[in-house]
């Protein structure tokens, strides 16, 4: 059987590394906000070419946390609404409840499976004041549309990357790379737009710990600053409270674990791209939906997601040919039972991707010969 994601096989080049790291933490005696993560946050925030890092728990407290974390500044009120791509996994939604703001559900365009910049617009009211863009699947979302329908209305942009790690391009707000040189007002200020990126580092993840893991990435030193101290029950000096925080700090062992993977990162992502170059080219099969690529550095291929009409046999007929995948994911947030208010809600286009989406192995450690048996096994269908 090719595994859809063999964590074992991508984990075991750093297994000594890992050992060593788990004994250096151990001899430091220093378990919770240590060196390992100092050194994680300056190493991702150099990474991602922004200012600050803040490590947290896990992805989706890093999106709570930049709410609540705009929500102490004053940016954002309890009960404001905030866009978000209605086919996105459930964690981006739950997190825009969890700070007590109102998610306003878009649909995303049948390509790329993102969120419809086109369709924003509408979606826009008085009580709008954010916009949560997803990169799903570990494609950028169309920041340039977004970035500029947010300078028009004076909204606010933060970027749930848990899929995109690595990912270059679509002029993701805090990335200084992607400032131009240009005199333009208007895109001089799309440019300089200080907004916040939230990461996680779940073991499936293109960068993935042991355990859970995530990080807010920001060019904002105030919603840095209280991110910092949100995440460690609000206060920035011991016993000194001045927010209302909670207790989500990336754990220094997994920070350690992370430090030793992220200078592979990059690599890791090429070969994710290099396989699905194969996929896009060698894939021939008229019942098969191949995803959208420009082949730019803007997708990283956290999954490799076809689409089908008839989604359960071809899936059958893959697991008989020892062959495994996943749906990612079979039911769209608003047919959730724990969303039952939306249940009556009609998204055409989330709900055609969520019925026909499949997602084929994909990862640094699929070799050269196990693609090929996929591609001719896909090819037979």
């Amino acid at each position: 059987m090719i595994p859809f994601l063999d964590l074992k096989k991508i984990n075991e080049p750093y297994e000594t590394a890992f050992q060593e790291k788990l004994k250096l933490v151990l001899n430091n005696g220093w378990y919770i906000l240590g060196k390992e993560v100092e050194t994680f946050e300056k190493a991702f925030a150099k990474y991602c070419k922004a200012d600050y890092c803040i490590g947290v728990g896990n992805g989706f407290d890093a999106l709570v946390l930049v709410f609540k974390g705009y929500i102490e500044l004053g940016k954002l009120q309890k009960g404001d609404e905030v866009i978000v791509p209605a086919n996105t996994y459930i964690a981006s939604i739950l997190a825009i409840l969890r700070a007590d703001l109102v998610p306003v559900l878009v649909e995303p365009k049948l390509e790329t499976y993102n969120i419809n910049p086109d369709l924003i617009q509408e979606k826009i009211t008085p009580k709008t004041k954010a916009i949560l863009a997803v990169h799903l699947y570990g494609q950028l979302a169309e920041m340039d549309k977004i970035n500029k329908i947010a300078l028009e209305n004076n909204l606010l942009v933060v970027e749930d990357a848990a899929q995109s790690h690595g990912a270059v391009g679509g002029n993701s707000n805090i990335l200084k790379s992607q400032i131009p040189n240009d005199k333009d007002d208007q895109k001089s200020k799309i440019y300089n737009l200080k907004s916040a990126i939230a990461y996680s580092f779940y073991p499936g993840k293109n960068l993935g710990c042991l355990g859970d893991g995530g990080a807010v990435v920001t060019n904002d030193t105030a919603l840095a600053k209280v991110i910092f101290s949100l995440r460690n029950y609000g206060s920035e000096q011991k016993y000194h409270n001045e927010y209302i925080g909670v207790n989500s700090r990336l754990d220094e062992l997994q920070a350690g674990f992370l430090n030793l993977k992220l200078p592979n990162l990059d690599s890791d992502n090429n070969k994710r791209r290099k396989i699905a170059k194969r996929y896009l080219s060698e894939i021939k099969n008229d019942k098969i939906i191949l995803p959208f690529w420009d082949f730019l550095e803007n997708h990283v291929f956290h999954l490799f997601v076809i689409r089908t009409e008839n989604r359960e046999a071809l899936q059958q007929y893959l697991t008989d040919n020892q062959i495994q995948t996943i749906i990612h994911y079979p039911i769209p947030p608003h047919q959730q039972k724990a969303f039952k208010d939306w249940n009556k809600l009609s998204f055409p286009i989330t709900e055609k991707i969520h019925n026909e989406v499949l997602s084929l192995p994909i990862s640094p450690v699929l070799t050269h010969d196990e693609v090929s048996f996929i591609i001719r096994i896909l090819n037979q269908y």
